[in-house]
């Protein structure tokens, strides 16, 4: 049994007075994608942010490669090894696929740039193509790369993702969730992934969350929540 990197007790966020979650409790192991489902305001977006330090949990803890992170700020958490690819790609649209790239290599002072830029082109060989081009002219679904790219520059130990497939064509939602199958079989890279497309989520999972209202309602492996007719009522109906 591998053992856990990621673990969240008791997990409080506010905004203002307005509670988001209530009481989380959660794990990721060492090798695996574990995905967390739900409706759109959940709070699954919320749950990231917290993880990543901002807003700050208000009660409970969060716990990465066995330090306690719930305190630490967003860039110190970035250097413990904890990527994140936000919801809305939130990329450079000024600078270039390149520079975009170059950001994301900032966090280990670019000792392996040229490897971890030929690693990403590997994996999504159009950004190769686009290279000198701006972010801001690139399709979705080249931007939705870029932005896992610029999160894979920081060499992470986890990567989180949010919701990778928003907006996306089916064909290019397909090819995103084979890049994270593929760095999670090859590379052995630990996923957290946010999504609202539950199939392709639970397809891939290892082990997986169901949000509702910002609480966690129900748990099991990507298989078995797939297989139980209140998560196919609720989020698979016609969801394929």
């Amino acid at each position: 049994m591998s053992e856990a990197l990621l673990t969240g007790t008791g997990i409080e966020t506010f905004y203002g007075k307005i509670q988001a979650l209530r009481g989380i409790d959660f794990e990721v192991h060492k090798g695996e994608i574990a995905t967390l489902i739900g409706s759109n305001g959940a709070g699954k977006s919320t749950l990231m942010m917290t993880i990543f330090g901002t807003p700050r949990a208000r009660a409970g803890k969060i716990m990465f490669d066995g330090q306690d992170i719930t305190a630490l700020p967003t860039h110190q958490i970035a250097r413990m090894g904890i990527a994140q690819s936000p919801e809305g790609r939130r990329i450079f649209p000024r600078m270039t696929v390149l520079e975009n790239l170059q950001m994301g290599a900032t966090v280990n002072d670019m000792k392996f740039f040229d490897e971890d830029v030929a690693n990403v082109y590997r994996l999504f060989p159009i950004l190769e193509q686009r290279s000198g081009q701006r972010a801001g002219t690139l399709s979705g679904g080249e931007q939705q790369m870029l932005a896992i790219g610029r999160a894979l520059m920081a060499r992470p130990k986890l990567l989180l993702l949010d919701e990778p497939s928003l907006g996306l064509a089916p064909i290019i939602v397909r090819s995103i969730f084979a890049a994270i199958k593929e760095l999670n079989e090859t590379r052995g890279l630990t996923v957290f992934l946010v999504e609202q497309n539950a199939f392709h989520a639970l397809k891939l999972a290892h082990r997986a969350y169901v949000m509702v209202n910002g609480k966690i309602t129900m748990s099991g492996t990507g298989k078995e929540l797939l297989a139980r007719p209140e998560v196919r009522a609720a989020y698979l109906e016609g969801g394929h």
